[in-house]
């Protein structure tokens, strides 16, 4: 849930490290701090700050303060020990001969620190990564190497870390390691660099290498070496990154968040280019086979978060178009629950980043039991895509805002096609309704526009309920699945109380909760369940809800009932989720903006959730 970042070469390190590290604020943003060796004086500066990265910045002032060409950073979410100076990154030995930082969690850290101590190790912070510092440093008085000390190490830590490491007695050396938290490493014409995603290096390069499980890299300005955990050398092929770096800017918008939303219509559309060839759905790059499809009685989706939200829509659109039996997992529980896995099926892992430590846990133990593995990442060479036997990535480009919208967008374009082509090749689909529903679904990205040109009329009623105390919304089938990601949208970043509910079970005990002014959002979409749910909201209402209605064009009725209604285009009932959604992440967004928030960064979240 940290950032890390590193850099050895001709340049001053410290301005590096901080813009590498301003572009992963988004991963956690309690306290920073860069550790650079001054080859003038043979000394590492270590500089650390509670609070946001711009702390750090003045304190530093913009890194030149903190002169050096080889340094390490990073900034933190806290996970062991309190946000503080004292606990923030970089870590060290007493003397300073051994300076790390790191991301991820060590789950055997107190049975370390005890062996530490009894070798005469005394502790300053409350954290697990001073822990695996004090470790590497204990085998490097052993070894004498940083190569054997780290392998060493590696085998002693159970759990998930990125290391970045910088010894005293290697000037112009920066190590790196990993196991199952993101690393990837850059070589530029005056550097080699370290960093957790590949925003924070993309001013300094386009050419990766993406280190793997149990591996060490050893960085030089000129050279970089890989190596795996018995230290043999290893070879790794270069991957030239295709995102334009001012993908990952604000490009004129006020948040990351209103940018990624307004980009939604784009991604949606490379995402469905990128899979739909000359009116048929071509699934050659993912390499998913249509025996594979044909041949499948259950899929299992397992996701956390916005792409558990997918996953139920993903439930809904396949099973009623293909008949396949579908069943929706949080990631988190489906590990732990000794799960049932028949013959002839499928697991399916949505994830943003393809790092999730809980979804990347649930494909391996798919993979143990002989379960192929689907992944639908966006993030191209990350552990989950290169784990998983088929990989769809979508296309929505580097998403910034903790809280997911164009990556939600093409997810949701992915579980559509695998309902198409799946439905099609087991025969409940024929070939003139596949064109029709393809040429439907090159539609959204003009349809999604559209509704991003009503954003005026949901700001205004944004800025009615800034101060809410409580926001339910209800829905039934897909429209459900919608609610449960509009709600998430609303309290992640404004910080109200928000709760979804499937509309019928409102009389089940939640309805008990409706108070005079209490907003109640409706979604009605699907039209065989429109008056169903509406019936509902009328319930409500005589409860003294304030209703919000959200349906598509031509249900002007809802205006009989709903004191404030919001409408989307017409589309293929399947297709809905990709309209009624935009209007949901507007609304949180303004209610946040209104509120004064921090649209971006949310307090005590992360963007991409690398620990338990």
């Amino acid at each position: 849930m940290c950032g890390i970042v590193g850099y050895v070469g001709d340049e001053q390190a410290a301005p590096i490290l901080l813009t590498g590290l301003s572009k992963l604020e988004y991963r956690g943003y309690d306290s920073a701090g860069i550790a650079v060796r001054n080859e003038a004086t043979d000394k590492i500066a270590i500089v650390k700050a509670k609070g946001r990265l711009k702390t750090l910045i003045e304190k530093t002032d913009g890194g030149s303060a903190v002169p050096g060409t080889c340094g390490i950073g990073h900034t933190r979410w806290a996970t062991h020990g309190e946000p503080s100076e004292t606990n923030a990154h970089p870590h060290c030995t007493d003397d300073k001969s051994v300076v790390l930082v790191h991301n991820g969690i060590i789950e055997n850290y107190q049975e370390l620190k005890a062996k530490l101590f009894r070798s005469g190790y005394t502790f300053y912070s409350q954290t697990d990564t001073e822990v695996a510092v004090k470790l590497v440093d204990y085998y490097y008085k052993k070894t004498g190497t940083p190569l054997e000390a780290i392998s060493r190490a590696m085998l002693r830590i159970r759990g998930s870390y990125a290391f970045g490491v910088i010894f005293k007695d290697y000037p112009g050396k920066l190590f790196a390691a990993r196991k199952d938290s993101p690393l990837i490493i850059g070589k530029s014409e005056n550097g080699s660099l370290i960093a957790s995603d590949v925003p924070a290096i993309l001013d300094q390069t386009r050419r990766v290498y993406y280190i793997g499980n149990l591996e060490i890299a050893e960085l030089s300005r000129d050279e970089i070496h890989f190596y795996n955990i018995d230290r043999e050398e290893i070879e790794k092929d270069v991957v030239e990154i295709q995102w334009d770096a001012a993908a990952a800017e604000k490009g004129g918008y006020e948040h990351f968040m209103l940018k990624e939303i307004h980009e939604q219509p784009k991604a949606v559309q490379d995402t469905i280019g990128a899979y739909v060839k000359e009116g048929h759905i071509d699934f050659s790059e993912t390499g998913l086979t249509d025996e594979k499809l044909a041949s499948l009685k259950r899929i299992y989706i397992i996701a956390c978060g916005s792409a558990y939200h997918v996953g139920m829509v993903g439930k809904y659109v396949i099973e009623s178009m293909a008949k396949i039996p579908v069943e929706v997992d949080v990631a988190s529980e489906f590990r732990y629950r000794d799960p049932i896995l028949v013959e002839d099926s499928m697991v399916v892992i949505i994830s943003q980043s393809g790092e999730t430590a809980d979804s990347l846990a649930a494909l391996r133990l798919a993979k143990d039991r002989n379960v192929p593995v689907l992944s639908v990442v966006n993030v191209v060479g990350s552990s989950i895509a290169r784990e998983s036997d088929y990989t769809l990535y979508t296309y929505a480009g580097p998403e910034i805002s903790v809280a997911t919208t164009k990556a939600y967008s093409t997810q949701l374009i992915a579980m559509y096609l695998l309902a198409i082509q799946s439905a099609f090749v087991q025969g409940k689909l024929e070939e003139g309704n596949v064109t029709r529903l393809l040429a439907e679904m090159e539609t959204l990205p003009d349809k999604i526009s559209r509704v991003l040109d009503d954003k005026e009329r949901i700001q205004w009623f944004a800025s009615k309920y800034a101060n809410a105390h409580d926001i339910f919304f209800i829905g039934r089938g897909i429209d459900y699945a919608i609610s449960m990601e509009g709600s998430l949208k609303m309290k992640e970043i404004s910080y109200i109380h928000s709760e979804a509910y499937a509309a019928g079970e409102l009389k089940h005990g939640t309805i008990s909760l409706v108070e005079d002014g209490t907003l109640v959002i409706g979604v009605m979409t699907q039209k065989d369940l429109f008056e169903k749910t509406l019936s509902n909201m009328v319930e409500v209402k005589s409860r003294g809800a304030y209703l919000m209605g959200l349906t598509s064009y031509g249900n002007y009725s809802i205006e009989d009932t709903a004191d404030f209604s919001v409408y989307v285009p017409k589309t293929e009932k399947y297709f809905t989720t990709s309209l009624a959604i935009v209007p949901l992440q507007l609304m949180g967004y303004y209610v946040s903006v209104a509120k004064g928030l921090d649209v971006d960064k949310p307090r005590n979240l992360a963007k991409s959730v690398t620990v338990e």
